[in-house]
């Protein structure tokens, strides 16, 4: 697939290298920043343009005539959505993806559209990080929390700790303590390698587990990996912009909800916006405002300013200060594995969450979402099985008779409204929704080729 993605910032560059490891793509990455392009050409196979993204003859130079997509990631609204009007104008780009920041533009569906500004996918890393941490702080415990299937079934990656049933046990025992859900551990981490389970397989202290359950069944299934946390009522969020502002939004009508934010016109402003969340001026790596406020008896402490090293700095305080919970938004991967080992205990990455969303269209076959994990090391899919046995690889045969590569695992199929946790015998029926999981990415060829339809295929 030949790809061009406008913008080579934290996002663009996050997307460029997943894109550019597969083999059947080719990326073309165009930003005004010579070193950054520079830079990118030297670690990736691409190929990059120096250039305004919103002019045609940028555009032109940079292969959108021939593209099969374009990403635009710019910093600018405006000029993403300029520059997918002229590729659907002049060249008749066939899918056109644009990020859009701007909760004025996002509020307007009917903007977007053939008719209208030609964007067919848009994509807003603040709402997408918003509505990640909002899972995570109602579902207390996990490290993880993904949806599939319209929300109804979910995958959750949970730290296994002293006091859960299943600590110590073989997982064939989990359906004895849980008789009547339906669930399945997909992977596990221990020591950062991965571990694709089985019945034999004994959960330990410490290991990073991940399991498939059902929506109302999370916290059921969560119990057997580690006590249950209590429910979250206290949160302070450091940071009033668009994500810290739209997380207290979310928040506020359910949870004790505190902002503080180091701008006086700013914490003003989101003040009068906000109904029930207390706005507080100053700054969160200041121990004595943190200690006025009580930090001690907050349930989780968020950092979300767009300075990364002072998210770090200001969740280690509140932990330190005897907040429950700590999180960080890091947009740097190196970053992220290191304050995930210590004092904080989760790393937000709004790169690794948006190019989940981003994948989904990029896949081959009926790919209809798609998470990255393990910092983009592993991946989990839902794809939907069409065709019939004739046509189809994996429509009408047993999960044993399917050709996976090393390191994938059907974990689930929701057919119908019904979760179906998947087994050797399992057989796949068209329309299925079968959930994947892949321990190396890498490997995403060889799955997706499964999903497509083929009439001569026997």
């Amino acid at each position: 697939m030949r790809i061009l993605i406008l913008g080579a910032g934290q996002v663009g560059t996050t997307v460029a290298y997943s894109l550019a490891r597969e083999e059947a793509n080719e990326v073309t990455i165009v930003d005004r920043n010579p070193e950054v392009l520079r830079e990118l050409q030297d670690r990736l196979d691409v190929r990059t343009v120096v250039g305004n993204a919103a002019y045609p003859d940028v555009l032109e130079r940079a292969g959108a005539r021939d593209a099969d997509m374009m990403i635009a990631l710019t910093d600018s609204d405006e000029i993403n959505m300029i520059a997918c009007q002229i590729v659907y104008t002049l060249f008749r780009t066939p899918t056109k993806i644009a990020r859009i920041r701007a909760g004025e533009y996002m509020r307007h569906a009917e903007l977007f559209g053939a008719d209208c500004i030609p964007v067919d996918v848009t994509v807003s890393p603040e709402s997408l990080v918003t509505e990640y941490i909002e899972q995570l702080i109602h579902f207390p415990g996990a490290l993880q929390v993904l949806e599939f299937a319209d929300g109804r079934v979910r995958l959750v990656a949970a730290r296994a700790h002293e006091g859960g049933a299943l600590v110590g046990r073989a997982l064939r025992e989990l359906p004895k303590h849980v008789p009547n859900v339906e669930s399945r551990v997909v992977a596990i981490y221990r020591g950062g390698r991965g571990i694709i389970p089985d019945g034999d397989t004994v959960v330990e202290e410490g290991d990073e587990v991940f399991f498939i359950a059902a929506r109302k069944d999370i916290r059921t299934v969560l119990s057997e990996m580690r006590r249950l946390d209590e429910p979250v009522r206290r949160v302070v969020i450091a940071g009033g912009g668009n994500i810290g502002f739209r997380l207290a939004q979310a928040l506020e009508a359910t949870n004790n909800v505190k902002v503080i934010e180091r701008g006086f016109e700013r914490a003003r402003e989101i003040s009068e916006q906000l109904n029930k969340a207390i706005v507080l001026h100053g700054d969160a790596a200041d121990e004595e405002l943190l200690l006025e406020e009580n930090i001690d008896s907050a349930d989780v402490f968020v950092a979300v300013t767009n300075a990364e090293e002072a998210n770090i700095l200001s969740a280690m305080l509140a932990k330190r200060l005897g907040a429950h919970k700590v999180m960080a938004l890091i947009n740097k991967p190196a970053y992220a594995e290191l304050v995930e080992a210590g004092t904080i205990d989760i790393a937000i990455s709004p790169q690794q969450i948006t190019l989940g969303t981003l994948l989904a269209h990029v896949r081959r076959g009926d790919v209809v979402k798609v998470h990255s994990l393990r910092r983009g090391a592993a991946e989990a899919i839902e794809a939907v099985a069409h065709g019939d046995s004739r046509e189809s690889k994996v429509v009408g045969r047993a999960i044993a008779d399917i050709r996976l590569p090393r390191g994938a695992v059907i974990s689930a199929i929701v057919r119908g409204d019904r979760l179906v946790i998947a087994h050797h015998d399992t057989v796949i029926e068209a329309d299925d929704h079968v959930i994947l999981f892949m321990a190396d990415r890498r490997q995403i060829d060889e799955v997706e080729r499964l999903f497509e339809v083929g009439v001569t295929f026997v």
